[in-house]
């Protein structure tokens, strides 16, 4: 069985030996010369980064390097969600080609519509399998990067994150080959290579959904006519006294992706954290810009949902995949992990229980990106996972 992937996830800090090393003994497993890599470093590593990049490239014969800094790193049956260390990918895909395209945060404020981004990536819609993006949230306005890239490619995914760590970090940094860049960078996948997607949000839906029927920005007035903050007291009030205590820091609004469906379930809502409540107005604030006319149906999270979740998605893709994939790429949330599970390496663990021995790289990240539906977002409280296949084979 040819070797496509290798990966390995390495603790402590940033050492010469250990770098070279990792990246020989990486590009050794594989059956044929690296088509690209990722890798995923603590901010530790920033001051060495330059030439921490320069020697995966030289001793891992890496034509391609993309990836960015996080507080927490994922490898294969692993997640290290503090300390320092780095988390490295090599990929030999015969058939697929990638491209690394950085960017700006004056590209993204300079774009006139989709034809800037076609132009700045050379790719038109339908060109590129996936995309893979890393962004630095302080130096660009992200949302509006993600708004701008789905009306340039639509239907193509994005899997990613922001690069950084914790609330309130403001430092990040992005990678691509040998250096930093500034903003951002996108990885075009194309040619022989087929990605599919696990998207698990670990909510389940909570009371009845109800219509949007006055909203103003982030502020939802009206459910059905009536107050937001009075539906969402309501739908409290009818949980169970377990899923009461579970409930604490964990409700959050689900905005539906369709509006054609007769019955809404899990994953058919986009779901969005409560940031505040007003029993007087009966307003509810949500991180998102609700419209009137919508669909909404406020979640509940907690570990055994989330890992429910996540199971039978991963049940649903490791059924239908053909051929099984090579690799996986996961961005996963700082708010899950151990603080939501109990344990470490729950998403980590998981995944190599439906496709052992996976090679697997990535991080957790206050914000990933992946597709719901035929849209991609930015999500928070989600585990994100990119599975590679060659369609070579």
């Amino acid at each position: 069985m040819p070797s496509f992937a290798a990966s390995r996830l390495v603790t402590g800090p940033f050492e010469e030996a250990v770098v070279r090393d990792t990246a020989i003994q990486l590009r050794e497993q594989l059956s044929g010369k690296p088509t690209f890599g990722l890798v995923f470093a603590t901010p530790d590593y920033a001051e060495k980064a330059e030439e921490f990049l320069e020697l995966i490239r030289v001793y891992g014969h890496v034509p391609t390097l993309v990836g960015c800094s996080g507080t927490g790193l994922v490898g294969k049956s692993q997640e290290q969600e503090e300390g320092p260390g780095f988390s490295l990918m090599l990929l030999s895909v015969p058939g697929g080609k990638v491209t690394a395209i950085p960017f700006s945060g004056d590209n993204v404020e300079a774009s006139t519509g989709a034809d800037f981004w076609h132009r700045k990536t050379g790719r038109k819609p339908g060109d590129v399998k996936a995309w893979l993006a890393f962004l630095n949230p302080h130096a660009l306005n992200a949302e509006l990067w993600l708004k701008q890239w789905n009306q340039a490619y639509p239907q193509t995914p994005i899997f990613g994150g922001h690069a950084g760590g914790f609330p309130g970090d403001q430092e990040a940094w992005v990678f691509c080959d040998d250096r930093v860049t500034p903003g951002g960078v996108v990885l075009a996948l194309e040619g022989e290579i087929a990605v599919n997607s696990v998207v698990s949000q670990g909510c389940k839906p909570i009371g009845e959904p109800l219509t949007i029927t006055q909203a103003d920005r982030h502020i939802l007035l009206t459910l059905g006519s009536r107050p937001a903050y009075e539906v969402l007291c309501e739908v409290y009030k009818e949980l169970s006294d377990s899923e009461r205590e579970q409930a604490k820091g964990r409700l959050f609004a689900g905005l539906a992706v369709s509006e054609y469906l007769e019955d809404y379930k899990r994953g058919d809502f986009l779901v969005r954290n409560i940031i505040g409540a007003d029993q007087k107005s009966g307003a509810v604030a949500i991180n998102a810009v609700p419209r009137v006319g919508q669909t909404l149906q406020y979640q509940l999270c907690d570990s055994r949902m989330a890992s429910d979740e996540l199971r039978r998605l991963l049940l649903d893709q490791s059924a239908h995949i053909k051929p099984t994939p090579f690799a996986g790429f996961l961005c996963t949330c700082h708010g899950r992990g151990r603080g939501l599970f109990g344990a470490p390496n729950h998403d980590a663990n998981l995944i190599n229980d439906f496709f052992p021995g996976l090679p697997m790289t990535g991080l957790f990240t206050l914000v990933q990106l992946g597709p719901v539906g035929d849209r991609s977002f930015a999500h928070g409280y989600t585990a994100s996972l990119a599975l590679l296949s060659s369609t070579a084979v």
